[in-house]
C-alpha cells in the first residue's frame, strides 16, 4: 500500500526557500515523493511527526 502524501494544499516555501510550510517537506522530497520507496517515505513521515 502506497503511503499518502502529507500535502496540506498550502504550498508555500519557508523564508530560506528550502521547505514547504504546509507539509514540511523539502523541494526534493516533494518532487520525488511518487517514485521514492516506502522506507524513505516512512522516514520522512516520522520526521514530520516530530
Amino acid at each position: 500500500m502506497q503511503i499518502p502524501s502529507p500535502c496540506t494544499k498550502i504550498c508555500k516555501l519557508d523564508q530560506r526557500q528550502t521547505r514547504c510550510i504546509g507539509c514540511g517537506r523539502t523541494l526534493d522530497e516533494i518532487g520525488r515523493w511518487s517514485t521514492m520507496p516506502d522506507a524513505e517515505r516512512n522516514a520522512i513521515m516520522a520526521r514530520l511527526a516530530r
